[in-house]
């Protein structure tokens, strides 16, 4: 047997599965076909391989992988059961890879016989951006184009079709006993996945469903409730042995973000603020570190404030365990989304700007100390959602305001995400959805779009990245005129823009030489201050255009110290060590 399992890659609230993130799809629908039929040849293919195939396109900039066109396509022409992953929830700006509608994925697998299964949440329909209402349309075409559409969890479906078919239930969901063996057997598809074995970060599940959601209901806007109506805990040990298989298959990255808020795995049900269980966390992050000592990344995502708020002292707890096994660069995101208290509470937002506040503060006096790659250990990250009902311009100056504070205050935040609402069928917000103004406010929200970006976000980031600041291991990722952008691997990782032509797919450590409003500037070392050109010096703090042109005139230098007396006094000693004459 034959299958082909396509990565159109997925990003969703409590979920990320875009290049480099390794997604949970892929690995469990492998290991429940695995486990269903030991006799199948299993291949996983991407959506660029697709597009490469049949329309002459990688659709990346990096191309770091050319598929071979003839096997994709015998691949497809010979798939007894091809199953496609997709589903965008919480669109985003993405560096290497773009994620896939079923629009564009239907017209690829129309000619192909085998059997198709939609699996992941695109279901629901996806967004390539914010201000959008999701109908029928891409549910009507998923019909027309797959057998089968698994309502529930797609590697329940197709262990179930692939044993007993007449039974098999699409709207069924796996337990976690299930998926134990899925997610084992499931590893070993990483090595299939384009960036491994040493860009891959591979995401972890935790937990299913959000606490808070499950005590006074979710937020507006929020499809995860839609699919899980209970809090289920993934126990320590199953979490564990997962990392483990992927650590002995080279996997060195890892996010553990696949939960509504990791301040609240295992915690004690109580309302809208569940009760932290700090030791659980500990056991868990114990665990992972016991069984990968050298993992190279390891960061986490969600967390609701106003849990951090009402329990610190737990809460701080939290934070010590995930500095102490954790690695620096990690970004815990916090969903405020508006600091307007009316918009709040007719959205059922997790916390209110205060609470938000005081979490930002525990966490700068835990986390902002810098690490050994350059990154504070631990900050958060504050989401922002424009066009949600109730707004005003009253609620843009608001939440403005409270970002002004943050910054007035000294606080640090990683980055500030303004996105606006998608409206999806079934959510609370699709009730509400003629309260939606997105273009009655789109002047407001461009305006203080542009506010945020510039008197925020700027000083903020000069902030956390002083010029000088090394960051070390930046992947070097895609090109783009005349320019190399990179990333350290992790959760939120800063964009760094080289202004020059590196060899991709390498690590450089990289001088901070200066700052846009979400990404910096950076020249990676050692400095060859002999055959650098004029474009990348003029770049270096303490030399500027006349020292350039002297510099130029002097070369080539014998030594370091010939080379720093053209640089101000101030910033020689940046560049010693750092330069290679």
């Amino acid at each position: 047997m034959i299958v082909a399992i396509i990565d159109g890659y997925t990003d969703e609230p409590a979920g990320l599965g875009v290049p480099p993130y390794l997604g949970i799809y892929p690995r469990y629908a492998y290991g429940a076909v695995k486990k269903a039929r030991k006799d199948a040849s299993i291949f996983y293919l991407t959506i660029d391989d697709l597009r490469f195939t049949f329309e002459g396109e990688m659709g990346i900039k990096t191309k770091n992988r050319t598929p071979n066109v003839g096997k994709v396509q015998e691949i497809l022409k010979k798939a007894d059961l091809i199953a496609y992953i997709g589903g965008l929830h919480t669109p985003g700006k993405y560096l290497s890879a773009v994620p896939s509608q079923v629009e564009e994925v239907a017209g690829f697998l129309k000619p192909f016989s085998g059997v198709k299964i939609l699996g992941g949440p695109a279901f629901m329909g996806s967004a390539h951006g914010g201000g959008t209402k999701i109908g029928s349309r891409e549910l009507l075409l998923a019909n027309q184009i797959f057998d089968y559409i698994a309502y529930g969890d797609l590697e329940a479906f197709l262990y179930d079709y692939l044993t007993n078919p007449r039974d098999a239930d699409p709207h069924r969901f796996r337990t976690y006993e299930e998926l134990r063996e899925y997610a084992l057997l499931g590893a070993e598809v990483v090595k299939q996945f384009p960036d491994y074995p040493d860009f891959v970060i591979v995401e972890i599940e935790t937990q299913r469903g959000c606490p808070k959601a499950v005590g006074i209901g979710g937020c507006s806007f929020c499809t995860e409730p839609l699919r899980y109506k209970t809090v289920q805990n993934r126990p320590v040990e199953d979490i564990v042995a997962e990392v483990e298989a992927l650590y002995r298959l080279g996997v060195r990255h890892f996010r553990v973000g696949r939960q509504s808020c990791i301040f609240s795995y295992m915690a004690r049900p109580n309302g809208r603020v569940p009760i932290p269980n700090s030791e659980a966390v500990e056991r868990l992050f114990r665990g992972i570190r016991a069984v990968a000592p050298e993992v190279k990344t390891l960061h986490v995502d969600n967390a609701n404030p106003a849990i951090i708020a009402h329990y610190p002292e737990e809460s701080i707890r939290i934070a010590r365990t995930l500095i102490k096994y954790g690695t620096p660069g990690n970004v815990v995101a916090f969903g405020l989304e508006s600091a307007d208290p009316r918009v709040a509470r007719l959205n059922n937002l997790n916390a209110t700007a205060e609470e938000t506040y005081e979490a930002v503060k525990i966490l700068n006096d835990v986390g902002a100390k810098r690490g050994y790659n350059g990154m504070p250990w631990l900050l958060p990250g504050i989401n922002i959602l424009f066009g949600l009902p109730g707004e005003t311009k009253k609620s843009y100056e608001l939440t403005f305001q409270f970002l002004k504070r943050l910054l007035d205050d000294g606080l640090l935040v990683r980055r500030i995400n303004i996105r606006q609402v998608v409206v999806f069928p079934g959510t609370p917000l699709w009730r509400m959805r003629e309260k939606v103004k997105i273009e009655k406010h789109k002047n407001l929200i461009r305006h203080y779009k542009y506010k945020i970006r510039h008197e925020i976000d700027f000083p903020m980031l000069r902030r956390l990245v002083p010029v000088g600041t090394i960051l070390k291991d930046v992947r070097a990722e895609v090109y783009d005129g005349g320019l190399t952008y990179g990333r350290q691997i992790g959760s939120y990782p800063l964009i760094v823009g080289i202004p020059k032509e590196v060899e991709l797919n390498r690590f450089y450590d990289v001088l901070v030489v200066g700052h846009g409003f979400r990404s910096i500037t950076g020249i990676p070392l050692p400095v060859d201050v002999n055959r650098e050109s004029s474009k990348v010096l003029s770049y270096l703090p303490g030399i500027g255009k006349k020292r350039v042109i002297r510099i130029l005139s002097t070369r080539p230098f014998k030594t370091e110290d010939e080379f720093l007396k053209m640089i101000e006094e101030r910033y020689r000693p940046l560049y010693r060590g750092r330069i290679q004459v």
